[in-house]
């Protein structure tokens, strides 16, 4: 293993584990109960709990290449996320669902190149957004469009699940949409009644007036 990541091990058995230690046992004697499943992408560059201020037992996370979600008639194939997903809902109870896409993405990418043939579970997986796509010559313009049309595709497969379509139907569970544009630090929320993705600010302005929540923050 690498010695750098050993160093990062220990400091955080050593400074970073102590600031955190009466949550994690009060997490571990009472359960978690995290209030939303993040479905993100892979990259490197997605932090979900800096992006939304959480702290250990916030989120309950499953990340992917591309944060797709397959459909939920495909047993026996892609199953981790669903498996995730079932959990959440069925076990967990979480009120919220986010699929997050972001800025640059690979995955959406890579749907305008030739599939590589060293890469066939790859090329597989990445047949969940090819619908996303658009019939352009590949562009900046196109991949955000397509970055953002493959999180609507995600979202529309997730409303064929039966206990997501159970939790809409019953007011206990919402669905959301998120485009990070991560060289600039936004998030563009997916607005249903109008289609289009907005920046918080607007869409925080279309929501109930509510205190702030409080970051999350070491004991």
């Amino acid at each position: 293993m690498d010695d750098d990541l050993l160093k990062r091990l220990a400091r955080f058995e050593k400074r970073s584990f102590p600031a955190y230690r009466e949550e994690y046992r009060r997490l571990v004697a009472e359960g978690q109960t995290p209030r939303t499943l993040f479905i993100g992408c892979s990259d490197s560059r997605i932090v979900p709990y800096l992006l939304t201020g959480t702290g250990p037992g916030d989120l309950f996370v499953v990340r992917n290449v591309g944060n797709l979600v397959p459909p939920y008639d495909s047993p026996g194939r892609d199953h981790g996320t669903p498996a995730a997903i079932e959990f959440a809902v069925l076990k967990l109870g979480v009120r919220d669902i986010v699929v997050c896409g972001h800025s640059h993405c690979g995955a959406m990418k890579a749907l305008y190149e030739d599939p590589h043939p060293g890469t066939p579970n790859l090329n597989q997986w990445l047949d969940l957004a090819r619908d996303a796509a658009l019939p352009v010559r590949v562009s900046a313009e196109a991949l955000h469009r397509t970055e953002q049309r493959s999180i609507v595709l995600q979202l529309e497969r997730l409303i064929a699940y039966p206990m997501v379509a159970r939790g809409i139907a019953q007011g206990t569970l919402f669905l959301h949409g998120w485009h990070y544009i991560i060289e600039d630090g936004r998030i563009l929320i997916l607005d249903v009644a109008s289609g289009r993705f907005v920046p918080t600010d607007v869409a925080l302005a279309d929501q109930k007036p509510a205190s702030d929540p409080a970051p999350f923050q070491a004991p």
